[in-house]
């Protein structure tokens, strides 16, 4: 893999996107996500100067990810996986930014965790678009219940994220999504993958993740 020319490949189509939306490119974040990549096959990436990486499982990115930090300054790792409440603590020390925030009990564990580490990781919410709770995400209706709470706890959220039904085409939710943002006065909106990125910066996206297209298949 020619790591400079795959990323400046997807750089390019989110560039052409955004053209086509009366977009700024720099207005969308691409997070590689590296979940289950080791970490020869991400140095590439960041020779090339990709910094904002995702990965999706706490135990993972601890694991791999402190001696890539010590090679490469500057990186900024998601976390675009389920959170569960006991590993706040851990995911607070480990990512600089948490893109599954989805119930009430998750807040009260991070806002524990930021106090007890010193550190505020900023949030985006993960909502339900789609009516699939084995996902995990917020409930459309529960959403404005859970952004007074994170508000009241000091736990920085900075937009919505979402995960639209696999097979079915994501334009609606990705619009959904953009206008749930709006009305919550959000700007953030994490969506699109490697399959439909360029539909959701065309609907609003501020961070695309991206996998198997800079990566390939799953390790």
């Amino acid at each position: 893999m020619n790591a400079a020319l795959v990323l400046a490949e997807i750089h390019d189509r989110i560039a052409k996107a955004c053209a086509l939306a009366r977009r700024e490119p720099d207005e969308v974040t691409l997070v590689a996500v590296s979940k289950t990549h080791p970490a020869d096959a991400i140095a590439p990436l960041l020779e090339v100067g990709q910094r904002v990486f995702g990965e999706n499982r706490v135990q993972e990115a601890a694991a791999k990810w402190p001696e890539l930090r010590e090679r490469y300054e500057g990186v900024d790792l998601h976390l675009v996986g389920q959170l569960q409440s006991n590993k706040a603590e851990d995911a607070v020390r480990v990512f600089d930014c948490i893109h599954s925030l989805d119930r009430s009990n998750l807040v009260t564990a991070l806002a524990k965790a930021f106090d007890k580490t010193g550190r505020q990781v900023p949030c985006f919410v993960q909502v339900d678009v789609g009516e699939e709770p084995q996902k995990g995400g917020c409930p459309v209706k529960e959403l404005p219940a859970l952004l007074a709470q994170a508000s009241d706890a000091d736990v920085p959220v900075i937009g919505l994220m979402c995960v639209p039904p696999a097979d079915i085409e994501p334009a609606p939710f990705f619009a959904f999504l953009d206008k749930l943002s709006r009305d919550e006065g959000l700007d953030g909106r994490s969506m699109g993958m490697s399959g439909d990125f360029e539909t959701a910066v065309k609907l609003g996206a501020t961070h695309v993740r991206v996998g198997t297209s800079l990566f390939g298949g799953r390790k």
